[in-house]
């Protein structure tokens, strides 16, 4: 870790978790996480008027909790960065606004950047620089998306999203009809273990001659498997819970891994990074190392932690602008919930080199040390 490589704190607020992370270079200090998720489970979903009021709260204590275990002083940072999107409008603003109050303050560059574009640049602080160009999948309950990266500071390609439901999405609506809580994803997982993949065929979305071949789409599957457990209930059957979660659950795994190998194929991409919250998922993690394995492909997943929202991807994406010196963003950055992932950060318009210095003289006194 050399002490010349960019030192950037990263704030995250897309959705319920207040994340900020410290990262030198692609070396991980601080990864601090305040989450809101239990607030929202007896709603069944994230109410984003309260997970905006969580990250007020939590904002100022998770930074400086972020600080303290990276060891560092804030005066000490080359940089600020912050999702500005794409993510619930209310929750981003809380980030933006914190990102720019603390920019303006330290008299630091602020780097708005992308979700989507951070969750892929996350794997450096876990497998080192990524190739160029990356193919990335990205599964979260929001985001179902593959993506071609030949830059991810400045170019990132989409070739294909879901067009109605993300994966998470589906975890959480299936795992609500078998009464088993939110958030779903992790509870499926895990009785997935105990059943039969191979139990009920489940339809796979997408994937006839005629169809996009990058797109997802997991609505129809989803009625399909509520249909399914409507039926049993209907019928006075007990639900077999257990072989329903593994079978659903290999019906979306199944599309995710075989469309991705095909387009690191098409592409003549020899790996696939897979990141977002879905990542997490133990099976697609066993399904896409097996196939890829196959193809000649190499697998590069960050730890389950580091494949939920959180603030050190921010800050690995951060760090990425400062070493290539791409341009800061305006204190005039604003949040914006749909955010293409072709903008993997918002530049500055009006940025000059010495305004940061005019920002520093008049803030030196201020009381971050």
């Amino acid at each position: 870790m050399a002490a010349d490589e960019p030192l950037v704190l990263g704030i995250e607020t897309s959705c319920d978790e207040t994340g900020v992370g410290i990262v030198r270079g692609t070396t991980l200090l601080a990864d601090a996480v305040a989450s809101s998720v239990d607030t929202h489970a007896r709603f069944g979903g994230v109410v984003p008027e309260i997970a905006s009021r969580a990250h007020l709260e939590a904002m100022v204590p998770t930074i400086e909790r972020a600080l303290k275990e990276a060891g560092v002083s804030a005066r000490d940072l080359d940089g600020i960065a912050v999702t500005s999107g794409p993510g619930l409008a209310g929750a981003l603003l809380v980030g933006v606004s914190a990102a720019k109050a603390y920019a303006y303050a330290l008299g630091k560059p602020l780097y708005g950047v992308n979700h989507l574009a951070s969750h892929i640049c996350v794997d450096q602080l876990e497998h080192g620089p990524l190739p160029e160009p990356t193919m990335a999948l990205l599964v979260s309950g929001g985001h179902s998306s593959l993506l071609l990266a030949p830059d991810i500071t400045a170019d990132v390609r989409p070739l294909g999203a879901t067009i109605d439901d993300a994966a998470g999405e589906a975890f959480d609506k299936i795992a609500r009809v078998l009464d088993l809580g939110f958030p779903g994803g992790p509870v499926i997982d895990r009785l997935a273990r105990e059943g039969d993949p191979k139990a009920i065929a489940f339809p796979r979305g997408l994937t006839g001659p005629r169809d996009a071949p990058y797109d997802f789409s997991f609505s129809g599957l989803k009625t399909s498997v509520a249909r399914w457990i409507e039926a049993k209930r209907a019928a006075g059957e007990e639900v077999p819970v257990r072989d329903v979660a593994a079978s659903f659950q290999e019906a979306v795994v199944d599309v995710l891994t075989r469309k991705a190998v095909r387009a690191c194929k098409d592409e003549g991409v020899d790996h696939l990074m897979i990141g977002g919250g879905v990542a997490a998922n133990s099976r697609l993690r066993a399904l896409a190392e097996e196939r890829c394995e196959r193809a000649g492909i190499r697998l590069r997943v960050p730890r389950p932690k580091l494949c939920t929202d959180n603030g050190a991807m921010v800050a690995a994406l951060g760090a990425e602008m400062v070493a290539r010196n791409r341009l800061p963003s305006d204190l005039e950055l604003s949040a914006d919930s749909s955010l293409p992932v072709t903008e993997p950060h918002v530049p500055g318009k009006h940025h000059h080199a010495h305004d940061h210095d005019h920002v520093h003289e008049i803030s030196k006194d201020n009381l971050y040390s």
